[in-house]
């Protein structure tokens, strides 16, 4: 299996499909590489070259005790992408994902980017602080935090059954394999990394980050997003980022990149395509 050894000596596994000009996937909490595996696929047949890597601490990469944080993941990120000379790269990236491209942007800026995709995405900040006060109840991260801590493994089943994939909701109807496969997913990675990376999306700030965003970008959020909500989400970012395009589903919920697949690929496709020298 390809991998990739960080500064740290952390083995990051990444998964490198077709050919063309690069897109790079960032997967969400607790997830994998696995998650993206409907995007990587359909995008690799329509002529781009698709690197999906999992995050430290989840999936096949090292469960390292440190470094379950944004600035270390976004320089695992750079890392990989500088081992694999990637240019003109399209960072796409999920819930989580999206937080770990915006510092990637924050830290090491776009001479490599072309575009850029963000999608149910943690930015521009998700918890509620003074300065923030629409976002998300700390309350809410603990409740996760203290769920994990008790049965991690039930916790996973919770978030698959319920908001995540939108099966609480009644026009909402993901299939049982979708959620198993988030459940499996979610129990490969490292406990420890898994418990420090519920700080690592809730209480980064990336709002500076997205400052830095100077390079086309597509962000793409579900209206119905129980876990990382609209208006925290999407809707606050693409009014932070200059000249950002604003895709949203209506009705959707978090998982789109499962429930929403075919509409997600077709919109990645076309954003993709519309880069001058595709």
């Amino acid at each position: 299996m390809p991998f990739h050894t960080t500064f740290d000596g952390t083995d990051i596994y990444y998964k490198d499909w077709g050919a063309g000009r690069p897109v790079v996937l960032s997967h969400g909490w607790p997830l994998s590489s696995d998650s993206w595996e409907a995007q990587q696929q359909f995008l690799a047949t329509h002529g781009y070259r698709v690197v999906a890597h999992d995050r430290r601490g989840h999936g096949r990469s090292s469960q390292t005790w440190s470094g379950n944080e944004m600035n270390t993941y976004a320089d695992d990120l750079a890392g990989l992408i500088e081992h694999l000379d990637l240019r003109e790269i399209t960072l796409i990236g999920f819930s989580t994902g999206g937080g770990e491209v915006a510092r990637y942007v924050g830290r090491h800026g776009t001479d490599r980017v072309a575009q850029i995709v963000l999608v149910s995405a943690v930015p521009p900040f998700m918890l509620r602080t003074e300065d923030n006060p629409g976002g998300v109840p700390v309350e809410v991260f603990d409740g996760i935090r203290a769920a994990s801590l008790a049965d991690r493994s039930q916790t996973y089943r919770d978030l698959a059954d319920g908001p995540f994939f939108g099966n609480n909701r009644p026009d909402q109807h993901p299939s049982q394999g979708m959620r198993d496969a988030f459940w499996r997913q979610g129990l490969q990675s490292g406990a420890h990394n898994a418990y420090e990376c519920i700080a690592a999306f809730s209480a980064t700030d990336f709002r500076d980050d997205l400052d830095a965003f100077d390079v086309p970008t597509l962000i793409v959020h579900g209206d119905d997003d129980q876990v990382v909500p609209f208006e925290v989400g999407g809707k606050a970012s693409a009014a932070r980022i200059a000249d950002a395009r604003l895709t949203v589903y209506p009705g959707a919920p978090h998982g789109i990149t499962d429930t929403h697949k075919e509409e997600l690929n077709k919109d990645l496709l076309v954003f993709l395509d519309s880069h001058i020298g595709s």
